[in-house]
């Protein structure tokens, strides 16, 4: 039972909330919103292809229009939020989501699908913001635990793929012999959706009476946020959308094109989100270090290695290593602009912060899958559209780097 429910300031030595257990339930956001409605195409991606006869440019569009939708719900949040608590727009946004998962698999045409991608990443951007906004209300009561309970929430994205990786090939095998067999991982995914929407009630309910903390908790006066102030993070968290997304996108069908099993796919789909999920623990004292941009600069290169290995070489081990490490940093890179935002900003300001963030983000995967689609559809393949992935997340690590504390 919670009991700590005043809205004056909490006293952590006799606080009993169970904040570790509210971060995690509040992880299933993250898995709706990333896990599953955005990275769960990477697996649907093949067999819709071969079915559908798409080229890498449409395929990778249906990522991009995704990413429109995320870049449109993250522009409504701000509006939404002053009008609606974020506990609410959370469970509305995943009771969306699954609804928009479910008829993807009710089309075969790229219009509505394109449609359907777009309004899924419309209702995800909700979830998404809504979750990362709660979780950082939960870390300003627990300040030595803040980048930790942060990396929880995102470290969910790593469950919903965890999820998918184990859930997507039994069902496409199930229903090989039905048309259009990927339809039915759509629906099984939508399930999973639903449930995790119910599971986040009880989150909800109880941040609900949790009031966001006064803005002199962090001492910070009254600054507010001013986009110039995170140029050069904002820029670097752009490039880190262009270059992530590609990976994520077109990783998969590129192991299949180097002829990769099933199995192993599935151990290196399952691996990666694994290490997305033990990633809160990996740097979460990297996010509490540092007030500037060094954990995000840092992390973009990272990635940056993880994307360019699968470009140079089909071995095996270094191909696992690859999914590790990626899987081990790419949702930290998330979670370290909301303590940028968290670090240098008061309570009142997070909002607006973490929102600036989200759409720069969102913006970078609008360019992201189609280019590397572009890119893959010409001489050297998948694998020259990742050697751009890494480029762009170089870039994006060495604009971060310039980044100071306010």
């Amino acid at each position: 039972m919670v009991r700590a429910t005043s809205s004056a300031p909490i006293d952590e030595t006799v606080d009993t909330t169970p904040y570790v257990w509210l971060a995690l339930a509040l992880s299933l956001g993250a898995a709706v919103s990333l896990g599953i409605t955005r990275f769960a195409y990477g697996l649907l991606l093949p067999p819709m292809r071969e079915d559908l006869g798409w080229s890498y440019t449409l395929a990778g569009a249906m990522n991009t229009f995704n990413a429109l939708g995320y870049l449109i719900g993250a522009l409504a949040t701000p509006w939404l939020m002053r009008r609606v608590p974020p506990t609410r727009l959370l469970l509305v946004g995943s009771l969306l989501a699954s609804l928009f998962m479910a008829l993807s698999g009710f089309f075969s045409a790229a219009a509505p699908l394109l449609a359907q991608r777009l309004l899924a990443g419309v209702a995800s951007a909700l979830v998404f913001i809504a979750g990362g906004l709660l979780a950082a209300r939960l870390g300003s009561h627990q300040p030595r635990r803040s980048g930790f309970l942060l990396g929880i929430y995102y470290g969910g994205t790593g469950l919903g793929i965890v999820i998918s990786a184990l859930g997507v090939p039994p069902v496409l095998a199930a229903a090989a012999q039905q048309p259009h067999a990927w339809a039915w991982a759509w629906w099984m995914l939508a399930l999973v959706c639903l449930l995790a929407t119910a599971l986040m009630a009880w989150p909800a309910r109880v941040l609900a009476r949790h009031p966001a903390p006064p803005s002199h908790a962090l001492n910070q006066g009254t600054r507010v946020y001013r986009t110039r102030d995170f140029a050069f993070a904002l820029a670097g968290y752009a490039g880190f959308g262009v270059g992530y997304i590609g990976y994520m996108t077109f990783v998969i069908a590129l192991l299949r094109e180097q002829g990769s099993s099933a199995t192993q796919i599935t151990l290196f789909y399952t691996l990666l989100g694994v290490a997305v999920l033990a990633s809160s623990r990996i740097w979460a004292g990297l996010l509490d270090r540092h007030r500037g941009g060094v954990p995000l600069a840092l992390l973009n290169a990272l990635l940056g290695v993880a994307a360019i290995v699968p470009a140079l070489t089909a071995v095996w081990p270094l191909v696992m290593a690859s999914g590790l490490l990626f899987g081990g940093v790419f949702l930290s890179v998330v979670a370290s602009t909301t303590a940028l935002v968290r670090h240098n900003l008061p309570p009142a300001q997070w909002a607006a912060g973490i929102s600036a963030f989200t759409i720069v983000f969102a913006a970078g995967q609008i360019v992201g899958p189609t280019v590397v689609g572009f890119i893959s559809d010409g001489p050297g393949g998948l694998a020259r559209g990742l050697l751009f992935s890494a480029g762009a997340l170089w870039v994006g690590a060495a604009l971060a780097s310039r980044q100071r504390a306010l």
